[in-house]
């Protein structure tokens, strides 16, 4: 019905005249890619630091961020609890790993400025697996007269690194070269961590399959899709305002949220267009993947916490060290997720992983890689709204 709706809109006009009034640049706005242009005349250390580390990668863009400065050579990093995903990522996992690539692009930066940082992980003890409270994350501290440390040359990838959400080139294998230069990358004195990957043909076909179903899954239970679905940002007004979450900046989408035939409170139904659409997208990302890389921890007694941020810190370095090598790692993290629908996909990619089924294992990144043209970059939330103390 809404399908026959849309082409009779077309068809009299509104859609033409709706598009011109809404402007026809599929471009995102400045002001949402600002943040990108760097810390320019930014005199303060500890905000020219963070302006760099807000340009971490986080689990649906949420950019889930808070930092307290009242401490001199201090950042304390606490989670934003307003900027959660409680139907994808029950367990605040994603969540989790993502204070950590926030944490290494802030230590690669004030290794930059010449200072000596230094990390402690919980400083009041780390909150218990699968749950979150307001305690900090991390506490970063550096000794003004301390020696400079020597400077970390992913720094010259911090402004360049995309996350490529397009199909990739299949016509281009990954170098085997670029595949083990990312073990290369992590991060030092990180027990229980592991990087695995594969280029072999039946490997990655497989990998391709489990994550396709996962991507089923997790766009057919409404309560996940729906969630998603409310973290769209249609069009340059939504995108300009928020600064998070899934932008879409394409003319249909933005037509059609404004005749009123997108509902983001209706999750699309198996079978429907939309779902269609939706799955679409998703088997285009995993038939192009032309490898995959996968980050594992290894389960620790009241280290939980503590190995998701070393995850993540481990994941962004990673991602930096490919930009420098033109090559592309998008995280597939739909199969990795702990809801009870997932659960057998969940499961399968472990045992795949690591030929286990016990649980002293966790996957907690798995991305897809190849190489595809320079994309755009995210939106990204001004730096003060990250500040609740100074």
């Amino acid at each position: 019905m809404q399908r026959r709706r849309f082409i009779r809109l077309a068809g009299g006009g509104v859609l033409g005249s709706t598009l011109a009034a809404a402007g026809c640049s599929t471009a995102l706005p400045d002001e949402a890619l600002a943040a990108w242009a760097g810390p320019a005349g930014e005199t303060d250390v500890r905000r020219w630091a963070l302006a760099h580390a807000l340009l971490a990668p986080s689990s649906h863009n949420r950019q889930p961020w808070l930092v307290d400065l009242r401490e001199p050579n201090v950042i304390t990093l606490h989670v934003d609890r307003e900027r959660l995903l409680p139907e994808t990522d029950p367990w605040f996992r994603q969540i989790v790993v993502s204070q950590g690539t926030f944490v290494e692009l802030l230590l690669i930066a004030l290794k930059e400025r010449g200072l000596a940082p230094q990390l402690q992980l919980f400083p009041q003890g780390e909150f218990a697996a699968r749950t979150l409270d307001d305690r900090p994350v991390a506490r970063v501290s550096w000794d003004p007269a301390a020696a400079a440390p020597t400077r970390d040359p992913l720094f010259a990838q911090i402004l360049r690194r995309h996350t490529a959400k397009v199909p990739f080139d299949v016509a281009r294998a990954v170098d085997p070269a670029h595949a083990a230069a990312l073990l290369a990358a992590l991060p030092a004195n990180v027990p229980g961590l592991r990087c695995g990957h594969t280029l072999q043909p039946e490997a990655v076909e497989r990998l391709r399959g489990l994550c396709l179903d996962a991507a089923r899954v997790e766009v057919g239970t409404p309560r996940t899709a729906l969630e998603s679905a409310r973290l769209m940002r249609i069009g340059p007004d939504e995108i300009r305002r928020h600064r998070d979450g899934i932008s879409i900046n394409d003319l249909v989408p933005r037509a059609a949220t404004a005749l009123g035939l997108f509902d983001r409170e209706q999750a699309p139904q198996p079978g429907s267009r939309t779902f269609d659409r939706v799955i679409d997208r998703f088997a285009e990302h995993t038939r192009t993947a032309m490898g995959f890389t996968w980050l594992l921890t290894e389960a620790a007694p009241g280290r939980t916490r503590s190995a998701e941020v070393n995850a993540g810190r481990a994941f962004v370095r990673q991602q930096l060290a490919a930009t420098a090598l033109g090559l592309q790692m998008h995280p597939m993290s739909q199969a990795p997720q702990e809801f009870p629908e997932m659960k057998p996909h969940h499961d399968a990619l472990r045992r795949l992983l690591t030929g286990r089924d016990d649980g002293a294992v966790t996957v907690q990144m798995l991305s897809r890689l190849g190489y595809c043209a320079p994309v755009a970059p995210a939106p990204r939330r001004p730096l003060d709204s990250l500040i609740r103390a100074a």
